[in-house]
């Protein structure tokens, strides 16, 4: 893959990594991922921790001299001309698994990836001829990986999303190799691993059980072959070659949940509360009283005029009662003055209705002062 087309896949890639960020298929904050088994694919931009890469450059600059070396004369040596490695090997290596949720927010990963950096160059004789030149570093890495998501609960963001921290543990399978226009070597894949990694992920999109991640991370994948690098570069070292496959990466993660937990149905703190809406409308019409109602109302209105009434008599009596003993030792006069006044009032009371005499009782009269029957008059 040429250099501008790295910068342009590169460019594109990142638009879309940061286009994920301002994506939100929901506005739920997901607080855990509920997924029991999900597959996932996780491609990335990983910037590979490849120092031999000044070994292919010293043999281009060793042809370029050669080319002009070569040239007879003034024209011959403007023809020689050459392009330089890039100093940072960058390439896509995409990933894949199976997902599995041991218990709450701890996982347990199993993964395979494909990492391919191809760099090349173009060299131009002093006939004006372009020559080719390039190498290619490709692995296959396995993994075994566990994934720790931070509850929302431990974050200080009030509206932060789920983070995660993850571990690698890489092995390295038949494919891992490095081949040039000079020759190929192989990488021997050891059973103990090649290395380790680790990133940490932010989950930027949660949508039906699809959750998607950004993360960021290292790693070091360092193999070695039993041939040197003398094979496939002129002027390499003799001794064993080694290099390293891992390096800082930029990754978006998708996972999608094939076996879901259900969700707990949380119980919000105003549930005991009755809601607006069972209020009393102010404007709502009372309803109308039925048959039982209206006699239920009857009796109870029944019940209080007989207490009033009753209230009443027991008054009436209480007030016609004498105040004083000592008003039973009068004349006969005054006894025969008071009976009758007596039965005047009494057939008054008697004709007045109930209700009259509980709101407006009869007020006794004050007793006239008598003089004692012993006493006696005056003589002429």
């Amino acid at each position: 893959m040429g250099f501008r087309k790295k910068i342009w896949f590169c460019a594109i890639w990142l638009v879309l990594w940061a286009g994920s960020f301002s994506f939100a298929a929901s506005d739920d904050v997901v607080e855990h991922d509920n997924s029991r088994i999900a597959i996932f694919l996780q491609p990335a931009i990983s910037f590979l921790s490849f120092e031999e890469r000044d070994y292919f450059q010293d043999a281009i600059d060793t042809i370029y001299k050669e080319f002009r070396a070569t040239a007879k004369n003034e024209e011959e040596s403007l023809y020689v001309a050459k392009q330089n490695f890039q100093k940072v090997n960058f390439c896509f290596p995409i990933m894949g698994g199976l997902q599995f949720q041991v218990m709450q927010d701890h996982f347990v990963s199993a993964g395979l990836g494909f990492i391919y950096d191809n760099e090349s160059v173009v060299l131009t004789d002093r006939k004006n001829k372009t020559h080719n030149y390039s190498y290619t570093i490709q692995g296959i890495p396995l993994f075994l990986e566990y994934r720790l998501a931070i509850p929302v609960n431990l974050m200080t963001l009030s509206d932060g999303g789920l983070f995660s921290i993850a571990l690698r543990w890489y092995w390295t399978l038949p494919g891992t190799e490095i081949y040039s226009s000079w020759g190929k070597i192989e990488a021997d894949n050891s059973p103990f691993g090649a290395g380790f990694g680790f990133s940490i992920g932010y989950l930027i999109a949660s949508w039906k059980g699809l959750n998607i991640f950004g993360d960021i991370g290292f790693s070091t994948i360092k193999v070695e072959s039993k041939e040197s690098f003398s094979k496939i570069v002129p002027g390499g070292p003799t001794e064993k070659a080694k290099w390293d496959i891992g390096g800082l990466q930029l990754q978006i993660r998708a996972s999608f949940g094939v076996w879901n937990k259900p969700k707990p149905i949380e119980k919000d703190d105003d549930d005991d509360i009755p809601d607006s809406d069972d209020k009393k409308e102010p404007n709502k019409k009372p309803p109308m009283p039925t048959k039982k109602d209206k006699k239920d109302s009857v009796d109870v209105g029944s019940a209080g005029v007989k207490a009033s009434v009753t209230d009443t008599t027991k008054s009436i009596e209480k007030a016609e009662a004498p105040a004083d003993t000592n008003a039973a030792v009068q004349d006969t006069s005054a006894i025969t003055q008071d009976s009758t006044t007596a039965g005047q009032i009494e057939p008054a009371t008697q004709q007045a209705p109930a209700e009259q005499k509980s709101t407006e009782p009869e007020k006794a009269k004050p007793a006239e002062k008598k003089e004692p029957a012993s006493k006696k008059p005056p003589e002429e």
